[in-house]
């Protein structure tokens, strides 16, 4: 069964959005250091409690949440998504020592990411 692991949401101005969270739910920010993208870890609590993190990007399409699930292999599942009428709307890459993305729609026009963790992506 895969689960969802991640979240990311938008923002005009991130940097005047995330004390709203911080202080309202004493989430946690840091400058992910991706190259070319203003991008934020958001920690939202101890990895010890029930949950997920997230993270934060400055908004350049629309300003929906979108939920990331964990799979074993992204191949399989993409191939999966597409047989059962969902399309892949951005194609597998990489994330740099984290694992390998991709997004899709399901047949309803939902939007959800997948990852699939591997530290040697690149």
């Amino acid at each position: 069964m895969a689960r969802v692991g991640h979240f990311d949401f938008s923002a005009t101005d991130p940097a005047k959005l995330m004390p709203f969270y911080k202080d309202i739910f004493g989430w946690k920010f840091e400058k992910a250091g991706m190259p070319d993208m203003d991008y934020w870890l958001v920690s939202t609590g101890p990895d010890k409690e029930p949950g997920i993190n997230g993270g934060m990007t400055k908004r350049f399409k629309d300003n929906s949440i979108l939920n990331t699930i964990m799979v074993g292999n992204l191949d399989a599942t993409l191939k999966k998504i597409t047989s059962a009428g969902g399309k892949v709307t951005q194609p597998k890459g990489p994330i740099p020592g984290v694992g390998w993305y991709a997004q899709f729609t399901d047949p309803q026009d939902n939007s959800f990411g997948v990852l699939q963790a591997d530290p040697s992506a690149k």
